[in-house]
């Protein structure tokens, strides 16, 4: 990109945009469109019985050849239903357009069907997520991003993960999840209710929007934690607001999180929030709610015009909340400056800001904008020593927000000089080509603002990082679609002036198919010269030049997507007859489905010794089989398409047999297709195993496995459990409840499916009207076998007619108490001194360990000090539990600790660990002097504190320890540790109970070890 051009003057920007023309058309007076056939080409269609696969594009234009753009995509057709064709005359914006909707398709993760769809930031999960792996950090840049797309499913199901279901939860307030906050939805900042708005304005379904107005309400409140009356302004700390390093940040004195400070991002989001959940309020007709919004907006506006605008420096900066009572603003600009033009926060007054976006010592970079100007003394200060610096790299996330709020700029406020439409085409292609590598599109977390190269780019991690927008800011930006709440369109395109034509083709918007087309002398489309307006393939409108332009049509309407629910995301076991080391089974099933080599997200028989391999994937408890689609891997090499599959369910009796009534999309597998299998009439099964094969015997893999149910969206159903869980002991009987709801007189056919082994009383169809739900209860009776800590599905089937079945899932899980252990194995009171094998531990010195009227004391030995102490018996086959009950602890810090498992010595142990001092709870796993890692101590840590008389217990299956914390007579589940990927049962059978010690200083005491055991089978 060359150094600063030529810019045009004011009255070049004025003569642009000076006309604005208001167009209305009925379809009785429009003319009729030169191509009004659909515009997608023909798919093979399934049965009638199965949901579409994708949702219908309808009547529109087909003036682009789109086979040619989705050439070398792996299921165009996805993209074909879903997503607005552009042409432009730019092919590095038009390539990157096309790229970055394959990157958020890679991001559309099915995480079950408690929530459904979210979209991810990163491929990978990462270790600070909320369940399921949301990061709500950049979820206001996913939902402008997916606004766009056809299917509504994905983002309806994305805002309420996020205002109702598990992104709305509670989390650790912990300085690592952020301990300003208790919930994973206020974790970083997010502008919730603009969002949804913004998205309103596009899809047109304002019903969805003022429907979660509570919820709207509820997230906009809870920021008040971090609201100063006295200044009228909200606080929030830079790595929360997801910058670390910033320029703030190193003149704190905590230079990763940065100080607290009163920064324009939550302000303006908070701003923005109130101004969108004010016009949701008059929508559902409510006035006086909406004037207190608006109220609050005005105040906070003129707060942060007070408190951040810097008239000196003409930009809003950052204010340090603490040691700085003069409330100095800081010296520095930061990008986040230009923020309160993205919520129409700031007045016109203060346009002249934008004049450091062009400037060469300001924020221009020919790949940027940097994210703090290259004239602060902070520019890129330690940004080339590792990830992750917002002191001058170029950030996707940033420059998406500056974009944004530029747009905003030259399309909604008064002309000024600061910058116009050709700088906005200049900084959107400097991020198109920020947005390569190798030579190909790609996008990573940040690059460096003057050379050709992504500085955070961590290999299995960043890989395109779903943390910014770009087709939005094509399509409202660049191409002008400006979103409107009420009908019709505004069009402001913001295309530099020598483009001779461009087009953007059935853009559903409104629920209707929006074309726009610009051909300057009418020879690059053939539909005549200049600008046109088609709407479900009907012309509409037409005009010579491009200036900005409402154009006037209703509402469309169609019918609402059909919910469906994939029963084998993340909700079942995978297994396989061999695996490639890099490739689990269990990424079959994971709900992501791309074709990346990094990361993977694929099962796959690379390697493999057999000419024929099978995946299998177990529910665990029987459901509905009727559409199974299986995404194939081929890497172009050694793993290929297969030439053909077999499908096969597993049978009452526990044999495999093939899938009945079968019809299949394609007839036979085809590289880059979804294979489509829907099953009539659908198949009660609780597995699936799939055997692909290839003609040659070669290698074979899988991206997505999965089965669609569509459920009956007139009925809703509720299996009662506390937290999603249904406590059940080994043996017994438990009472389990259930509603049925409908939104219309129905007869409903209800199902509890329950694990081979379980038994559920019946019970028949039941009709049901609306307000008057049906009450269901079953009656559920557990194997003796169970050990404790085994999770196993219960699922509720309600079926209608039309062969839809809505569901509900929870999961049983094997609740620990000590008399289902008959057997008692050893039992110490700590009257007396008995004969423990004691071993150090990690390398430090034994504490001194002394025993006395019921009491075993163990006494650092002047440093810290650690030991292992094995019972002098062994520990026998079955199911073992071993019990500690505490007496008192040191308080010292950062060893305070209590362990108790199975052991042989120090070098050969499964132990599970408290730490009283950080309150929480793992497992160590040490097989012959060597430590294992997550895959035999299932990962770290549980929450937990103890109380004086709480017992700690330790239960051992086969191949599964779970540790729990026992408080009166009831048993709470920490950890789960699949132990035997370590340990041998024979290694085991070697083994002792043991119990362990570390502390720092200080003497703590134990009451009591009990260690019982039962047979298993």
């Amino acid at each position: 990109m060359p150094d600063r051009r030529v810019r045009l003057g004011a009255l070049g920007v004025a003569l642009v945009f000076a006309a604005s023309t208001v167009v209305a058309v009925t379809a009785a007076s429009a003319a009729p469109a030169v191509t009004a056939a659909p515009a997608a080409p023909a798919v093979t269609a399934a049965p009638s019985a199965a949901a579409p696969m994708y949702p219908e594009v309808g009547r529109g234009t087909s003036v682009l050849d789109h086979r040619a753009k989705l050439a070398g995509f792996v299921e165009p057709e996805w993209y074909e239903a879903n997503v607005p064709f552009v042409d432009l005359p730019d092919r590095s914006i038009e390539d990157t357009y096309y790229y970055r909707w394959r990157t958020y398709k890679e991001a559309l993760k099915y995480t079950g069907p408690r929530d459904g769809w979210i979209v991810s930031e990163f491929l990978g999960p990462v270790g600070y997520s909320a369940p399921g792996g949301g990061i709500v950090a950049a979820a206001g840049h996913h939902v402008y991003e997916g606004r766009w797309l056809r299917d509504t499913r994905y983002l309806d199901d994305y805002l309420d993960y996020w205002l109702t279901g598990s992104g709305a939860g509670p989390k650790p307030a912990t300085d690592f999840l952020n301990e300003n906050t208790t919930d994973w939805a206020h974790q970083y900042s997010f502008w919730a209710a603009d969002a949804v708005l913004a998205r309103a304005s596009v899809d047109g379904r304002f019903g969805f929007a003022v429907d979660r107005l509570p919820q709207l309400e509820k997230q906009w409140a809870a920021w008040s934690g971090q609201f100063d009356r006295d200044l009228g302004l909200y606080w929030q700390v830079p790595v929360w607001d997801a910058m670390e390093y910033t320029a703030g940040s190193y003149q704190s004195d905590d230079p990763y999180h940065g100080g607290a400070g009163f920064r324009p991002t939550l302000n303006a989001y908070q701003y923005g929030d109130a101004k969108a959940i004010a016009s949701l309020l008059r929508l559902r007709g409510d006035k006086r709610g909406a004037e207190r919004y608006e109220r609050d907006a005005k105040a906070l506006q003129t707060a942060v015009e007070q408190r951040l605008w810097d008239a000196e420096g003409g930009f809003y900066k950052h204010v340090a909340r603490d040691d700085n009572p003069g409330r100095t603003k800081l010296a520095d600009r930061e990008q986040i400056g230009f923020i309160p033009w993205y919520f129409h926060m700031a007045p016109a007054a203060n346009s002249e800001a934008w004049s450091r976006l062009t400037d060469p010592a300001g924020f221009a970079a020919p790949f940027g904008p940097t994210t703090v100007e290259r004239r602060s003394p902070w520019y890129m200060h330690d940004a080339l020593k590792g990830c992750c610096r917002w002191s001058g790299p170029s950030w996707p996330y940033a420059t998406s927000q500056t974009l944004t709020a530029m747009a905003n700029l030259l399309a909604d406020y008064p002309a000024q000089s600061a910058v116009d439409r050709q700088d906005y085409y200049d900084v959107l292609r400097g991020y198109a080509a920020t947005q390569r590598k190798n030579g190909v599109p790609y996008v990573a977390e940040a690059h460096h603002p003057d050379e050709d190269r992504w500085i955070y780019d961590g290999r299995g991690h960043s890989e395109d990082y779903n943390h910014s927008t770009f087709n939005d800011l094509v399509l409202s930006g660049l191409l002008g679609i400006r979103p409107r709440q009420g009908d019709g369109v505004r069009l402001s395109p913001l295309v530099p002036d020598d483009w001779d034509h461009f087009a953007v083709e059935n853009v559903p918007y409104h629920g209707r198919n929006l074309s726009v087309v610009w051909d300057r002398d009418g020879t690059t489309y053939g539909q005549g010269s200049g600008l046109r307006v088609w709407v479900d393939g009907t012309l509409v409108h037409r005009q010579s030049d491009l200036r900005a332009v409402d154009v006037e049509f209703a509402r469309g309407g169609g019918p609402a997507a059909v919910p469906l629910v994939d029963d084998l995301a993340n909700a079942a076991t995978a297994t396989a007859s061999y695996s490639w080391s890099a490739d689990s089974p269990t990424e079959a099933v994971d709900g992501q489905d791309f074709h990346l080599d990094v990361p993977t997200t694929r099962w796959t028989t690379y390697g493999s010794p057999h000419r024929e391999d099978w995946l299998v994937v177990d529910l665990g408890a029987p459901t509905r089989v009727s559409d199974v689609r299986l995404s194939f891997y081929d890497d172009g090499g050694g793993v290929r398409t297969p030439d053909a599959y077999a499908l096969e369910h597993r049978a009452p009796d526990g044999s495999w047999t093939a899938v009945p009534g079968q019809s299949r999309t394609p007839a036979t597998p085809e590289r880059g297709r979804v294979n489509r299998v829907v099953v009539e009439p659908a198949v009660l099964t609780s597995a699936l195993r799939v055997r692909p094969t290839r003609n040659d015997g070669g290698a074979v893999g899988i991206t997505a496995l999965q089965s669609w149910r569509a459920e009956d969206s007139r009925v809703s159903v509720d299996l009662r459990a506390d937290d999603g869980l249904l406590h059940v002991r080994s043996g017994g009987t438990t009472e389990v409840g259930a509603v049925v709801r409908t939104t219309t007189p129905l007869t409903v056919r209800p199902e509890l499916q329950v694990p081979p082994g379980w038994t559920a009383t019946s019970t028949g169809p039941r009709f049901v009207t609306p307000g008057r739900p049906a009450e269901l209860r079953w009656t559920v009776t557990a194997p003796p076998s169970l050990t404790p800590g085994t999770r196993a599905p219960v699922r509720l089937l309600v079926s209608t007619a039309g062969g839809r079945t809505t569901g509900d899932l929870v999961t049983a899980e094997a609740v620990f108490d000590p008399a289902d252990f008959a057997n008692v194995v050893w039992d110490d009171g700590f009257d007396t001194a008995r004969a423990y094998g004691v071993g150090a531990r990690f390398g430090e010195p034994a504490p001194t360990v002394g025993v006395s009227a019921g009491t075993l004391t163990a006494t650092a030995a002047g440093a810290q000090s650690a030991a292992v102490l094995t019972a002098p018996v062994k520990a026998p086959p079955g199911d073992l539990a071993v019990v500690l009950t505490p007496s008192s602890f040191t308080g010292a810090s950062p060893e305070d600790s209590v362990l108790a498992g199975i052991a042989a010595g120090a070098d050969d142990l499964v132990l599970s660990w408290y730490n009283n001092r950080s309150r929480t709870s793992g497992v160590d796993v040490r097989v012959g002097g060597r430590d294992l890692g997550d895959s035999a101590t299932g990962g770290c840590c549980a929450d937990v504190t103890w109380a004086p008389g709480d017992r700690i217990a330790v239960v051992f299956g086969t191949s599964t320890m779970t540790s729990w914390l026992g408080r009166g007579s009831t048993w709470r589940l920490l950890r789960t540790a699949p132990y035997g990927t370590a340990v041998t049962p024979e290694r085991r059978a070697t083994w002792s109970p043991a119990i362990g010690v570390r502390l720092t200083s200080g003497t703590l005491a134990l009451d009591r070890m009990t260690v019982l055991s039962r047979p298993v089978g």
